[in-house]
Parts: C-alpha cells; sequence; structure tokens
C-alpha cells in the first residue's frame, strides 16, 4: 500500500462525482482519453482525482511518462465504485418503479403442457395480467425444465413452471397443482391384454420402455433403474407417439393420458405400484431488487388460484 488508509466516513454527492469520474479516467486509459468522454479540461480532471485521492488518503493511479496505470488500491476502489454505482442505480429504478405504470417485458416459461392444464389456469391469468400491464410486452415459450431453471436464474425468464425434481439455492418454489403419473401402454402393445395379475414386474421391466432422458427425483429414479428403457421423449406429446406405436410403454400424468384412456387408446399397467406423483412449481429467483413487472404476475398468480 502507498498510504496508510483511514476511515471514509460519509460518502457524498460530491464523492459519488469524484468517483464517477475516477471510473471513467480509468475505462478510458487516462486523462487525456476522458476528456472527451467526460467533456471537461484535462486539468480539472486531475484536480478532481487529486481530491478523491486526498479524500481516501490513497494514490489510486499512476500518470506519466511511463503511461496511466491503477495501483494496487486503485484496482480495488475501482471495482467497489463499479459496485457501488451499480448499487445506486438499482436503488433509483426500484423507486421509480413504485409510482410508474408497469412497463417493459414479461418472460414466461412452460415446461411441458403445463401452460394449458386446465389446474394451472394460465389464460385466466393471462387475461388478467394484460388488463393491469396493458404495456408489458409479453413472451411465452415452452423449454425444459433445466434449461427453464437457467433461464430463471440468469434473469433471462422472469418466471418458470416446471416439475419439481430439485431445489436450488437461488429458486424461489411456490406449488400449483400435483399430478399422478402411470405406466400406459396402447392396444397393439402384448401387455395391453394382460390382466394385472399377469403383470409381473420381471414382465413390465422386460419390455421396451421410453422415458424423459434426464436425471429425475429420486422415487422416479427408482421406477426406471429396472426397466428396459429403449426410447428418449423429454416432451408428453412425443412420448405420447411412442406409446401409441405399439412398441413402448412409458410414464404420463393421468390428466394428460385421460383422454385417451377414455377412448381405449391407453391402458394404465400396475397401477397399484407403478405410479409416482409431480408436484407443479412457479420458480423465480430469489432478489432484493424490485421488479414491478414480476411483482405483478405473480400477484395475479396467487389470486387467481385463491379464487380457486
Amino acid at each position: 500500500m502507498t498510504r496508510a488508509s483511514l476511515p471514509v466516513g460519509q460518502i457524498g454527492d460530491y464523492e459519488i462525482k469524484q468517483l464517477k469520474i475516477f471510473k471513467t479516467v480509468a475505462d478510458c486509459g487516462g486523462f487525456s482519453a476522458a476528456e472527451t468522454e467526460l467533456n471537461i479540461s484535462r486539468s480539472t480532471i486531475s484536480i478532481h482525482i487529486s481530491n478523491l485521492e486526498s479524500r481516501l488518503n490513497l494514490t489510486l493511479c499512476r500518470r506519466g511518462r511511463a503511461g496511466f496505470s491503477l495501483t494496487e488500491e486503485g484496482s480495488v476502489v475501482y471495482d467497489a465504485t463499479i459496485k457501488l454505482l451499480g448499487e445506486l442505480e438499482d436503488f433509483r429504478n426500484t423507486i421509480n418503479d413504485l409510482d410508474a405504470q408497469p412497463a417493459g417485458h414479461l418472460t414466461v416459461l412452460f415446461s411441458d403442457t403445463i401452460s394449458l392444464d386446465s389446474r394451472a389456469k394460465i389464460p385466466k391469468v393471462f387475461q388478467r395480467f394484460a388488463k393491469l400491464a396493458p404495456e408489458v410486452y409479453l413472451t411465452s415459450e415452452v423449454a425444459r425444465m433445466t434449461e427453464i431453471e437457467r433461464q430463471v436464474m440468469n434473469e433471462e425468464a422472469d418466471i418458470g413452471f416446471i416439475p419439481f425434481h430439485r431445489s436450488l439455492e437461488g429458486l424461489e418454489y411456490q406449488h400449483i397443482y400435483s399430478d399422478t403419473c402411470y405406466l400406459y401402454c396402447s392396444p397393439d402393445h402384448p401387455l395391453y391384454s394382460l390382466s394385472e395379475e399377469e403383470l409381473s414386474d420381471e414382465i413390465i421391466d422386460g419390455v421396451p420402455a421410453a422415458y424423459a432422458g434426464m436425471k429425475t427425483q429420486e422415487i422416479i429414479h427408482g421406477h426406471l433403474a429396472n426397466m428396459n428403457l429403449k426410447a428418449t421423449a423429454y416432451n408428453y406429446e412425443s412420448r405420447l407417439a411412442l406409446l401409441l406405436s405399439g412398441k413402448f410403454i412409458g410414464f404420463l400424468p393421468a390428466q394428460y393420458a385421460k383422454p385417451y384412456v377414455d377412448r381405449g387408446e391407453l391402458r394404465a399397467i400396475a397401477q397399484d405400484r407403478r405410479f409416482y406423483t409431480l408436484e407443479i412449481m412457479a420458480i423465480t429467483k430469489k432478489t432484493s431488487t424490485v421488479n414491478k413487472v414480476r411483482s405483478l404476475f405473480i400477484k395475479t398468480l396467487r389470486d387467481s388460484y385463491r379464487d380457486q
């Protein structure tokens, strides 16, 4: 360290102005290059930096024939300045959002058939939200569970709807509804005509099966562990096509399979032991930053389920 540092004390508007000038000088690589960016003279810039160094009791940069460079302390102050200015910007946006009409963009991601499941009431939620925030641009997409988690964590999406399969540190979870999944086959499959007594685990595990093709909850893994996994189909629609071919068996949510069961196009087998429950969750990122658009959508979501 070039000097013994002293407690800084209160940081006011003038110090923040100096820090902004210091950051610009560092970004530009010197006083001369920062003149145009800051629209002030080099001598004025030098005065501001000197005053800041005196205020902090630190040498922040070296300037001379060898060129411009930050000292060790200068690099630390530069990183802290970026953090401070970012937090100030977040604060300003938060306060501005409190009284402003919701505007901007909202991205909602769904896994599989959740968006049109009657228990999720998503069309009703969209209807209410669009009335409350007509200026918000909505994006609604279907994606894989892991991709939904990634985008919500990275704030590329605002909210996601997925079957619960793990708990991630940076996410918040809200239960939406539960799905019971059974093992199904079609009339063209050899197991369709067998009685429940004939459907031993050995027979079931001996025929080709289709599954989601990803790491799942322990209970689901237990069902799949001994099965003859011969096809991957993440989406229910593509898995259903494999089952209807008569060549594969596989798990589907009872609600999704019901129309096909009612028409005799599918049959649930070994229902007493070959089933599991999926908890459908809405996920958002844990954050202290106020996002008025996202908060309004979540409130609309909760109000819709409270009515139900």
